[in-house]
């Protein structure tokens, strides 16, 4: 018997045993660093749990550390310690302003090809718990596009993509979103993309940067793109980053703050495509994905 037969296995074995409660799960990517995706993520969060929901923020860039340095948290435990060293979910949940848990990657989210029968198995039912815990659990992808971001993407049933006006930016995303299309894992039906344009001068410089982007993925790649909105150029963004405090609580009433509320709003009034898919079977496709390709 094959990995991917194993996991098969266990993922049918996992879902005799108990109907199963899942967090809505919503993965945040760019194409490119340096567009504010993690920054957006970390306020997203902050905004969701302002409205009554238990959220986590997991960071699933094994790379780089931006979610804890901008919370000022420096978490004992990562996911790698989940899978390998015999820690329980709640022991790598940590807890940031207003009750936003965040969990770190580390370099877990690499090691997940090595992982034998039994410790996928053991995963599962520790993602199982993280259903449990959270209602909302925000994915922020490394940047780029790297394997372990399409993966992440093309797993989701809910994605928010990140663009700023600057012609990188916009290329790179545009690139992303053509490597998602050609990956054999991704399902249209399945995944809501939807769009964020950051860092933009107006409403209409925002507006106009997703017509331009939206009218070429239609056109070439057949991937419809739902618009949330746009977060103007902040001067409080990146004193709120050097103070390691979210906009949304450094500067309630600044222009960012009002978007990012104005957007969260739209995020909460909406429903996904609420089948209940949760983190343990997002993990679940992440791994089946791995086991492919080796």
């Amino acid at each position: 018997m094959d990995q991917a037969e194993s996991l098969r296995n266990i993922i049918k074995k996992q879902n005799m045993e108990s109907a199963k409660r899942t967090a809505r799960v919503i993965t945040v990517t760019s194409g490119k660093g340096g567009v504010g995706k993690s920054s957006i993520t970390l306020n997203l969060a902050i905004q969701l749990s302002r409205m009554g929901h238990r959220v986590i923020v997991l960071d699933a860039d094994f790379g780089l550390a931006n979610i804890e340095i901008m919370l000022g948290i420096r978490p004992r435990y990562n996911l790698s310690d989940l899978m390998f060293h015999g820690k329980v979910m709640r022991d790598i949940i940590s807890y940031g302003p207003e009750g936003v848990g965040f969990i770190s990657g580390g370099s877990g989210i690499q090691e997940m090809v090595n992982l034998t029968r039994d410790q996928v198995y053991q995963l599962i039912q520790k993602m199982e718990e993280l259903d449990r815990l959270a209602d909302i659990i925000l994915i922020d992808t490394g940047a780029g596009v790297g394997d372990s971001v399409l993966e992440f993407v093309a797993a989701s049933e809910e994605v928010i993509l990140v663009a700023t006006p600057e012609p990188t930016s916009i290329t790179d995303a545009y690139a992303l979103l053509k490597m998602l299309n050609k990956n054999t894992s991704f399902h249209r039906g399945k995944t809501e993309v939807k769009m964020i344009a950051n860092q933009t001068r107006n409403s209409r410089e925002a507006d106009a940067l997703f017509n331009k982007m939206g009218e070429v993925i239609n056109k070439f790649l057949n991937i419809e793109v739902e618009y949330l909105g746009g977060i103007p150029y902040d001067n409080n963004m990146p004193r709120a980053i050097m103070k390691q405090e979210p906009i949304s609580i450094a500067a309630p009433a600044s222009q960012a703050s009002r978007s990012l509320a104005q957007i969260t709003g739209k995020l909460d009034s909406r429903e996904s495509n609420g089948r209940g898919f949760g983190i343990m079977q997002l993990f679940t496709s992440v791994i089946r994905m791995r086991f492919h390709k080796n």
